[in-house]
């Protein structure tokens, strides 16, 4: 059966899944590249990045690889997409990524503003959605043709769709790091009370990782 989860989704100690002040300069807000120390040596990313079979093939690299398993569909607030805010000036934005994202399957892309889908190397399409996470999520798990639905973040849409009910797993890795401030991802949420319990935890040297589902 298809999942609509989050997967490999960092945050530091106290709770936060960016640091403050994002920028261009610093898209994960200051302090929040250390949230990331965890997966960034591991054998998937460096697959993602052109490293070949370099990298760890530990317990990190075990999270990291099942993170993008039977994914056929993603969902991503428009910050996570790029720091451009309000209309569209142009289309000349196309991602963090580079030509080929890491993605290779269609990717919805909250928006306020229209926007041409956008076609990139490797599979990946950016779909601009103007009618909310519930639209997105339509469209996504139509694309995905009865593979999961992945919500890649960032926090503020997380924390929507889990607010929403629309969540089915979640998969966070806690890294070691106090960032002190930033955008906290469950500040607020009674996760016991809206069916959450914890289905699976692993300890490494660079994270905590915990798996949670939701009944009901």
């Amino acid at each position: 059966m298809s999942k609509v989860r989050v997967a490999a989704f960092s945050i530091s100690l106290d709770g936060f899944g960016a640091g403050p002040r994002q920028s261009l300069q610093a898209p994960l807000g200051v302090g929040g590249e250390g949230l990331h120390e965890w997966f960034l040596p591991t054998r998937t990313f460096q697959r993602m990045v052109g490293g070949g079979e370099d990298g760890s093939t530990d317990a990190d690299d075990r999270f990291a690889a099942r993170s993008f398993e039977n994914v056929g569909a993603w969902i991503l607030g428009r910050n996570m997409f790029g720091p451009v805010r309000g209309p569209w000036p142009d289309e000349s934005w196309k991602g963090w990524w580079g030509s080929n994202p890491p993605y290779h399957v269609p990717v919805f892309v909250l928006s306020h503003h229209e926007r041409p889908p956008l076609e990139m190397e490797g599979g990946t399409v950016f779909h601009f959605v103007t009618g909310g996470i519930e639209a997105s999520l339509r469209r996504a798990k139509e694309a995905a043709a009865g593979k999961d639905v992945r919500i890649g973040g960032g926090v503020s849409t997380i924390r929507q769709f889990l607010q929403a009910g629309l969540i089915d797993e979640m998969h966070l890795a806690m890294s070691p790091v106090l960032l002190g401030s930033g955008e906290a991802l469950l500040a607020g949420l009674d996760l016991p009370a809206m069916g959450w319990r914890v289905t699976e935890r692993v300890g490494t040297a660079q994270a905590l990782h915990v798996v949670m589902a939701r009944s009901g």
